[in-house]
């Protein structure tokens, strides 16, 4: 996390100032999303926005119908959509766009532009969507006189997929049994890595590495962190950029958190801190934790001292008590963090043909040491490292937000930080399967209603995702028949 937080208001506002010099638009007046599109050139527009899955749903609008669109025009058959709360009965959503998080895709195609849009019904916002539901936390976070950055470590692998099905690294000669960091892989992925750079960058969005990771085929390109819904939707954005310009190269770009059973899974890291409304970060021990920090926990112990923190972190009583709210409700955060099947392939797993895994399997918490579930690279921040690639930024970021705000009202103790690849007594052992995180989650009334404010919405996922893990367990598999078919 470093680097400048830049808005995508603020963005477009720069690159409009010549259209008010040319007179084209007055001071003063409110900016349109057609004063967007026209400033930029472009022609057409992604009204988009995803369901609780995470797949990106869009029209495709023409600047000329920008007018409706921005007039709450566009309305899409939800039941259609996706899994997003509703029945083939209901009346339409109505895409809202949120002129913010205009984004032209110029090297996408040209003339393209994508902006993220708030779904309502009736006028009022959909409560099962998720761009809402982060709103709602962060809505939370204000009564607090709080505000919240994240960043986010966006994995994948680029592969080829045979007729029979098969998988391999689309690129052959990464095969190598530990090719994290590995100059010539990058190297050979150039033309593909080079692309996305350069186009994040023109975004203003601070690209500042582009690393092979601990799978063959496995790659991460990192972008600087900013407040909670400009970074969620820029996942959301970054994931169809890596989509469309790896299909250009005839390459699939998976975020599948385990395409393949001997190799290292692909993970969401969440670099997660509180800021006041003044924009003082409060989880640092000391002078720069008072204020709203102050006023928001406090706790029993040594850690609610002033500074030096006692516990060796150097760490707030507010950041002790958010990463106390991970932990405690780290079973049924996993919910959201790992919602696939496939996620528990991931995190079950004993090792990977690099000799790591990288995906914690208890509720721990520690220095800069990633093998804990919530690890604390330095005093500004925490990194959650149970999601993955399957996750929804936008329900993972809002529900850990609300499981870090409940261990701050409740001035949770999150006891001493572990040693390197430690975990405590007692610590909570992640989930199992999907299943098991179904079951946790309804086990915990914080997290269910945290999506809401009440459990309707968060019972909705559970059920949704009962259903896909008993679906998938109805399946007859290669390794039962390899198992059973002469065993008995």
């Amino acid at each position: 996390m470093s680097g400048n937080i830049n808005t995508m208001r603020e963005t477009t506002m720069t690159q409009l100032a010549p259209k008010l010099v040319e007179g084209e638009l007055a001071a003063g007046d409110r900016i349109t999303l057609r004063d967007l599109a026209q400033a930029h050139g472009v022609q057409f527009i992604l009204a988009t926005f995803v369901d609780l899955n995470g797949k990106p749903c869009a029209k495709l609008v023409p600047t000329s119908a920008a007018d409706e669109l921005e007039a709450g025009a566009l309305g899409f058959a939800g039941f259609a959509a996706g899994l997003i709360g509703q029945e083939q009965h209901d009346p339409d959503l109505i895409a809202i766009p949120d002129l913010d998080s205009f984004t032209p895709l110029p090297f996408v195609r040209e003339g393209l532009a994508l902006v993220h849009c708030d779904p309502h019904v009736n006028g009022e916002p959909w409560p099962y969507a998720p761009r809402n539901i982060l709103k709602r936390a962060i809505a939370e976070l204000a009564t607090r006189g709080m505000t919240a950055k994240v960043g986010a470590e966006v994995e994948y692998f680029l592969v080829d997929r045979a007729e029979d099905g098969t998988l391999a690294p689309a690129d052959k000669r990464d095969n190598g049994p530990r090719p994290c960091y590995d100059a010539r892989g990058v190297t050979r992925m150039y033309d593909h890595l080079a692309s996305v750079s350069t186009a994040i960058n023109s975004l203003g969005w601070g690209n500042y590495a582009n690393d092979h990771e601990d799978g063959a085929g496995q790659f991460e390109q990192n972008f600087d962190y900013a407040d909670a819904l400009t970074t969620a939707d820029r996942v959301i954005t970054l994931r169809y950029i890596l989509n469309v310009l790896a299909e250009e190269r005839g390459m699939t770009a998976t975020f599948m958190p385990k395409p393949f059973t001997n190799r290292t899974g692909t993970g969401l890291h969440l670099h997660l801190s509180l800021w006041s409304e003044q924009d003082e970060p409060l989880f640092p021990a000391g002078p720069s934790a008072s204020g709203a920090a102050a006023s928001a926990a406090s706790t029993d112990d040594a850690a609610s001292e002033s500074a030096p923190d006692a516990r060796g972190l150097g760490l707030s009583p507010v950041a002790y008590g958010f990463v106390a709210g991970l932990l405690e409700h780290a079973p049924a955060l996993q919910a959201f963090l790992a919602p696939s099947v496939n996620s528990y392939k991931r995190i079950g797993t004993a090792t990977s043909s690099s000799g790591a895994t990288w995906s914690p399997r208890k509720a721990s918490y520690g220095g800069n040491d990633r093998t804990h579930m919530v690890r604390v690279p330095d005093n500004k921040r925490v990194e959650l490292r149970s999601g993955d690639g399957a996750a929804n930024p936008y329900l993972a970021v809002a529900t850990s937000i609300m499981a870090g705000l409940d261990g701050i009202d409740n001035s949770i103790d999150p006891g001493n930080p572990s040693g390197p690849g430690q975990a405590p007594e007692g610590a909570a052992v992640l989930p199992a399967t999907l299943l098991h995180a179904v079951e946790a989650l309804r086990r915990d009334p914080v997290i269910l209603a945290s999506l809401s404010g009440d459990e309707a919405t968060g019972r909705y996922f559970a059920d949704a995702k009962e259903t896909e893990f008993l679906t998938w367990h109805a399946q007859v598999s290669d390794w039962e028949l390899d198992t059973y078919l002469t065993a008995f």
